[in-house]
C-alpha cells in the first residue's frame, strides 16, 4: 500500500481530504516539484509529462511490479500493465488500457512503456517465435509515428491519428500477435501546415536521412524549403528530432516486420511523388486550364510508374459518367489546385491505410484471419488524440473532440457500472451519484436527422451549389435552443463569435469554438474517380493495390461513398463497442506546462485538463461511497499486527470476523461498512490511522522477523552440517569396505605368486585411508622381504644388506660389481692377500682400543695418487664410522682417519677397474685403485656397499654415488680429470699425469665375471 502512504504528497487522490479542484491541483503539483510524475485514482493512472529522462523504466523496476497488486507499489505504468496483463492471464478475460490526454502530455511514449513492460514479463522460457512476435510488435511503433507522426506547436512528436492495437496473448500469456487500427488521420497536414509547424516525419526522414544515391533516384534535393507541401510551417529541423537516425531506425523495422525491398522502395517513392505533386502549378490559356512545368509532372509520373498524360489530363480535366455518357468537363484553376491537394492527400492516407495493413500482416495472429482465435486473450492499448481547444479549430478538432466525448461518457459509464456492481456484489446499498452525463453532447453531433454530422451529410447530399455558410444555417434552425450549442445568430450579444463563420459548443471539457469554413469541404472528402483510375493503371503492383476501386468501368455510375464525418462516427461506435467488452484500464495523460520545461507547473494549463479529462469528476464517483475498499484476506493481511487478537494469526473464525474485531479494538467502526467479502471505509482519515498504526509497528516487526529468519538459517545450516558429517562417515565406511575387499580379493593367492605380490596394482585408497594404506604398503613389503629371505641363512644377512647398498646406486650403470662372490670384507686378514697377517691384526686391535671401533667392515690393499701425482701403495681400512689410510707394511694409520660424515660422495667408472674417489669436504678427495688379488673383481662394488651402507646408518640419509667414465676429482684443491683406460698390454695398475695436467689411469684389461650377471638377477628378484 505504498501509494497511501507516499513520501510526497498523497499518491491516490481518492484520499484527498478535501474534493476540490485547489486541493487536487495542490496535491498534483506537490508530487511532480518532488518528482513523482505518477498517481492514482483508484485504479486510474495519472501521468504528468517529466520533459527529462527519468531512470524508472529499468529490469529492476519491472520485477519490483511484476505479479504485485496495484496497491502494493508507488504508482507507476507499470501496475497498470500488470494489473491488465494479470486479469487477461488469470480470468482469460479480455482487458485494454485507454491513454488519453492532450498533444504532448506523453500519451505515446505511455504506449511505448506500457508495451515494452509487457514484452518483459512475457516470453519466460525464451521461445525464439514470440521473441520475433514481441519485437515486431514493438517496431510496429517506429514505422508508425514515422508517417502519422508530426511537430506541432505543443509537442515535437505529436500523434496525428488515433491508434488502436489489440495484443493477442496464448493461455501462458505469451503474445501470439497483434491488430492495429487506425483513426482519422490528419491528411490535411499533408498539404498545409500551420506556422511553426511540421508535415509528418517521414517527409524530412528522406529528404534529410536518405542516402545520395537514393535521393537522386526519387529526384530530389536535400533543401526541404525547394517543396511547397513541407515548407508552409518555416520549420524544416527541429533540436530534438535526428531524422537521419529515425530514417535509419524506420528502414531497419520495416526490414524487421519483413517488408520486402521493393514495397520499401514503393513506400519512400509515394512520398517523393506526393512532395514533387505539392510544386505542380497550373495556368490558365483562355478557357483552358494547363500545368506551367511538365518536367515536375514527369517526375510524379516516373515515381508513381503511371503514363504522364493519364496525370495530366486528370489534374487538369475530370470525367463525368451520366446515363451511359462519359462527359469531360475542364478544371478552373482553382479547381484543379483542390484536385490536386485532394489527389495528394488521397494517396498520402491510403499509403498510411496500406502501411498499417502489412503491418497487421506482420504481426497477425496465425490463423485468425484478423479476429481473434479461439484460444487466446486479448490486452488492448488505446493511444488517441486529447481534446484539442487551438485559435482555430476546424472539422479535424470537431472530430477530435467528439471522439473524446464518446471515451469520456464510457469512462463514466464504465466507472459507475463498475462502481454499482460492486455494490450488488457486496450487499450494500446504491447510491446515486451525481455527475455531469455528457451524451447530451454525444447525441448533438451523432443524433440522426438532428446532429451536426447528420446536418452536414444531408448538405453533401444537395444537388447545387451549397457553401459552408448555408450549412451553419441549417445548424442553427436545427438546433436553436440546444443548451450546449451556439452561434453569432442564435446569440447576438456574444460578441466572440463571429457571424456566419463560428458556432460554440459546450464540452465537457470547456467550450469550443469552431470555424465552419471548410466543414462541408472536409466532410465530403472529395477524390474524383480519374485519380483513382489512374492510379489503379499504375505498373507498381502495390500501387495498384491500393486503389481497387480504380478498376470499375467508366461509364458505371458509382454511388456516393460515406462522408468522413459518418465513416469516423462509425469507427467511434465500433470503438466503444469493443472497449466496452473488455475490462478498462486507463491511464490519464497530463501536459505540465507548454514550454517542455521539466520544473515550471503551469497551473492554468493543468486545470484546463484536469477539467476536460474529467479528473475531479472521477475522484467524486469513486469516492461518492467509500474512499477505499479491500478484500477482508487482504485487509487482514496488511492491518492484523495492529491487534493483539488478530496477531500474528486469528483463530476465532472468519476473516470477516477478524476484521470486525480489528476495526472495533480500534474504535472506526463508525466509518466502515462490511460487505460479504470486503470492507468498506468511508474517510481516508480511518485509512491514514490504520497506517500510522501499522507503520509504528512494522519496524518491531520486522526485527523479529529478521531474528526468526536468522535463527532458522542458522538451525538449517546446522543440519545441513551435521547431515553432510553423518554422509561423510556412512561414505567413507562405505569406500573404507570397498576398498579393503578390493584389496584382498587383489592380494588373496599373494604367498603363491612367484614375486609375492611386487607386480600387483594396489587400489586406489580413499582419503580417509591413504596414512593407513602406506603402513600397508609397508607391511607388506616386510612380508615380501621376509619370505625372500626366510630361506638366506640368516649368517649371510649381513653380507646380503651390503649387496643390496651396492645395487641401489650401481645397478644398470656398471655391468659387474660382485654380486655373485662371497664378500669377504677383512681382506687384508686373509693369508692369501699377503704375509703379514699377524702384523696386521696387532695393528687393527691396537687401532680398535685407540679409535673405539668395533669391527672391520673392509680392508684392502691399494694404490693411491697424491696431489703432487706421485702415486704409493697404502692399505685402506672402513669401519662403522671411518675410514682409515694404513702403511702398506707397517699397517699403522697415516694422516688421521677419514670420519664419514666428511664424505660428500664416491665416484667409480664404468668399467671393469679399480678406480674408486672418495669426495672429501676439505677439496682434497682420496682417490685410490683397490689392488686384488681376485683377477675376476676389483671388489669396487663391495666397497661402495660397505660405505654407503654405514654411511646411511651414520648419517641416516644416503650417500650420492657418481658412476662415469671421466672421473672428476679434487687434489689440492684443484679440479683434475681422470681418464680411464684398460689396455691388454698393461698388467698393473698405474696413474701418470698428462701434459694438460690431468691424470691418466691405466689398468689391465678385464673380462665381466660369467657369474656376475646372475648375481645382479639375484638380488633384482629378491628385492
Amino acid at each position: 500500500m505504498a501509494s497511501y502512504v507516499d513520501e510526497v504528497g498523497i499518491g491516490d487522490f481518492v484520499l484527498l481530504d478535501e474534493i476540490t479542484t485547489e486541493s487536487f491541483l495542490v496535491n498534483l503539483q506537490k508530487r511532480f516539484s518532488g518528482g513523482k510524475i505518477y498517481s492514482y485514482i483508484g485504479e486510474v493512472c495519472i501521468s504528468v509529462n517529466p520533459y527529462r529522462t527519468v531512470n524508472i523504466y529499468g529490469q529492476e523496476y519491472v520485477n519490483q511490479y511484476k505479479g504485485r497488486e496495484i496497491f502494493e507499489r508507488p504508482p507507476h505504468l507499470f501496475a497498470i500493465g500488470d494489473a491488465a496483463y494479470k486479469t487477461m492471464k488469470r480470468r482469460g478475460k479480455d482487458t485494454c488500457i485507454v491513454i488519453s490526454g492532450e498533444s504532448g502530455s506523453g500519451k505515446t511514449e505511455a504506449s511505448k512503456i506500457l508495451m515494452r513492460y509487457l514484452a518483459a514479463v512475457t516470453n519466460i522460457s525464451g521461445q525464439q517465435e514470440i521473441e520475433r512476435v514481441k519485437n515486431v510488435l514493438l517496431q510496429s511503433n517506429a514505422i508508425l509515428e514515422a508517417f502519422g507522426n508530426a511537430k506541432t506547436n505543443r509537442n515535437d512528436n505529436s500523434s496525428r491519428f488515433g491508434k488502436y492495437m489489440d495484443i493477442h496473448f496464448d493461455f501462458k500469456g505469451d503474445p501470439l500477435g497483434g491488430q492495429i487500427s487506425n483513426y482519422l488521420l490528419e491528411k490535411s497536414r499533408v498539404i498545409m501546415q500551420q506556422s511553426g509547424e511540421r508535415n509528418f516525419h517521414s517527409f524530412y526522414q528522406l529528404l534529410l536521412g536518405c542516402p545520395d544515391p537514393e535521393l537522386s533516384k526519387f529526384q530530389l534535393t536535400r533543401d526541404p524549403n525547394h517543396y511547397h507541401y513541407v515548407r508552409q510551417g518555416g520549420v524544416s529541423k527541429v533540436d530534438s528530432i535526428s531524422d537521419r537516425a529515425d530514417y535509419k531506425s524506420v528502414q531497419s523495422a520495416f526490414k524487421t516486420m519483413g517488408f520486402p525491398q521493393d514495397a520499401i522502395d514503393t513506400i519512400w517513392r509515394v512520398v517523393a511523388a506526393v512532395l514533387h505533386l505539392g510544386n505542380v502549378d497550373f495556368k490558365t490559356d483562355g478557357d483552358r486550364t494547363q500545368i506551367k512545368d511538365t518536367t515536375t509532372l514527369t517526375k510524379v509520373a516516373t515515381l508513381l510508374n503511371i503514363e504522364k498524360e493519364a496525370l495530366n489530363k486528370a489534374l487538369s480535366h475530370r470525367v463525368i459518367a451520366a446515363g451511359g455518357e462519359v462527359l469531360h468537363k475542364g478544371h478552373t484553376s482553382s479547381e484543379a489546385i483542390y484536385g490536386r491537394d485532394a489527389f495528394a492527400k488521397a494517396i498520402y492516407d491510403r499509403l498510411f491505410t496500406w502501411i498499417v495493413d502489412q503491418v497487421n500482416k506482420a504481426i497477425q495472429v496465425s490463423g485468425s484471419e484478423g479476429g481473434k482465435t479461439v484460444n487466446s486473450t486479448v490486452i488492448g492499448v488505446l493511444d488517441i488524440y486529447g481534446f484539442e481547444i487551438f485559435d482555430r479549430n476546424s472539422f479535424e478538432q470537431f472530430c477530435i473532440n467528439y471522439c473524446n466525448e464518446k471515451l469520456q461518457q464510457l469512462f463514466i459509464e464504465l466507472v459507475l457500472k463498475q462502481e454499482q456492481e460492486e455494490y450488488q456484489r457486496e450487499g450494500i446499498k446504491w447510491q446515486n451519484i451525481d455527475y455531469f452525463n455528457n451524451q447530451v453532447i454525444c447525441n448533438l453531433v451523432e443524433e440522426s436527422h438532428r446532429g451536426i454530422l447528420s446536418i452536414l451529410d444531408e448538405a453533401c447530399l444537395n444537388v447545387g451549389k451549397v457553401t459552408d455558410n448555408m450549412v451553419l444555417d441549417s445548424m442553427d434552425q436545427k438546433l436553436r435552443g440546444h443548451l450546449h450549442y451556439s452561434s453569432r445568430k442564435l446569440n447576438p450579444s456574444d460578441k466572440e463569435l463571429k457571424h456566419g463563420e463560428e458556432f460554440r459548443i459546450k464540452h465537457y471539457a470547456g467550450d469550443v469554438i469552431y470555424c465552419i469554413n471548410g466543414f462541408l469541404d472536409k466532410n465530403k472528402d472529395t477524390l474524383f474517380q480519374d485519380f483513382k483510375r489512374v492510379l489503379y493503371s499504375s505498373s507498381n503492383a502495390y500501387l495498384k493495390e491500393m486503389w481497387p476501386e480504380g478498376a470499375q468501368n467508366i461509364y458505371k455510375t458509382t454511388k456516393r461513398p460515406l462522408t468522413a464525418g459518418t465513416l469516423f462516427k462509425n469507427s467511434m461506435i465500433l470503438l466503444v463497442k469493443n472497449l466496452t467488452s473488455k475490462e478498462p484500464y486507463y491511464v490519464r495523460c497530463i501536459k505540465p506546462n507548454d514550454q517542455k520545461s521539466p520544473v515550471l507547473f503551469d497551473v492554468e494549463r493543468v486545470t484546463h485538463q484536469v477539467n476536460y479529462l474529467g479528473l475531479l469528476e472521477n475522484v467524486r464517483v469513486r469516492r461518492a461511497g467509500f474512499a477505499y475498499r479491500q478484500s477482508y484476506d487482504r485487509f487482514l493481511r496488511r492491518y492484523k499486527m495492529i491487534s493483539q487478537y488478530t496477531w500474528p494469526n486469528f483463530h476465532g473464525g472468519s476473516d470477516k470476523e477478524a476484521v470486525q474485531i480489528l476495526i472495533k479494538e480500534q474504535n472506526l467502526s463508525q466509518d466502515v461498512v462490511y460487505g460479504k467479502t470486503k470492507i468498506f471505509v468511508s474517510s481516508p482519515r480511518t485509512l491514514f490511522m490504520l497506517e500510522q498504526a501499522r507503520a509504528k509497528l512494522i519496524p518491531g516487526i520486522v526485527i523479529f522477523l529478521q531474528k526468526l529468519w536468522r535463527g532458522y538459517i542458522c538451525r538449517q545450516r546446522y543440519k545441513r552440517v551435521v547431515a553432510v558429517y553423518r554422509i561423510m562417515r556412512y561414505y567413507r565406511r562405505y569406500k573404507m569396505k570397498a576398498f579393503v575387499k578390493e584389496l584382498v580379493t587383489a592380494f588373496r593367492n599373494v604367498k603363491q605368486m612367484p614375486d609375492y605380490g611386487k607386480r600387483l596394482r594396489w587400489p586406489a585408497p580413499p582419503p580417509v585411508l591413504k596414512q593407513t594404506t602406506a603402513m600397508l604398503k609397508a607391511i607388506h613389503e616386510r612380508w615380501r622381504a621376509w619370505m625372500i629371505l626366510r630361506v638366506i641363512p640368516q649368517s649371510d644377512w649381513p653380507q646380503l644388506r651390503l649387496k643390496v647398498a651396492a645395487c641401489d646406486v650401481l645397478r644398470g650403470k656398471r655391468p659387474d660389481y660382485g654380486l655373485w662372490r662371497k664378500w669377504e670384507g677383512d681382506y687384508l686378514s686373509l693369508t692369501s692377500e699377503h704375509g703379514a697377517v699377524q702384523k696386521y691384526s696387532t695393528a687393527i686391535n691396537n687401532m680398535k682400543n685407540k679409535e673405539k671401533f668395533r669391527k672391520v667392515a673392509f680392508s684392502c690393499l691399494v694404490r693411491k695418487i697424491n696431489k703432487h701425482n706421485k702415486m704409493a701403495d697404502r692399505a685402506i681400512v672402513v669401519t662403522e664410522s671411518a675410514i682409515y689410510k694404513l702403511d702398506q707394511k707397517s699397517f699403522k694409520s697415516m694422516s688421521g682417519k677419514i670420519a664419514l660424515q666428511d664424505i660428500s660422495a664416491l665416484t667409480v667408472s664404468s668399467g671393469y677397474d679399480g678406480l674408486i674417489v672418495i669426495h672429501l669436504q676439505g677439496g682434497n678427495d682420496l682417490v685410490v685403485s683397490l689392488l686384488s688379488s681376485d683377477l675376476e673383481d676389483p671388489r669396487v662394488g663391495e666397497a661402495v656397499g660397505v660405505i654407503c651402507h654405514n654411511y646411511r646408518v651414520n648419517q641416516r640419509r644416503d650417500l650420492r654415488v657418481v658412476v662415469s667414465d671421466n672421473v672428476q676429482c679434487m687434489l689440492g684443491k684443484k679440479q683434475r680429470l681422470i681418464q680411464v683406460q684398460a689396455l691388454p698390454n698393461v698388467s698393473i695398475v698405474s696413474f701418470t699425469k698428462n701434459p694438460s695436467g690431468d691424470l691418466s689411469y691405466s689398468c689391465p684389461l678385464r673380462e665381466p665375471a660369467g657369474k656376475g650377471h646372475n648375481g645382479i638377477k639375484s638380488v633384482k628378484n629378491g628385492y
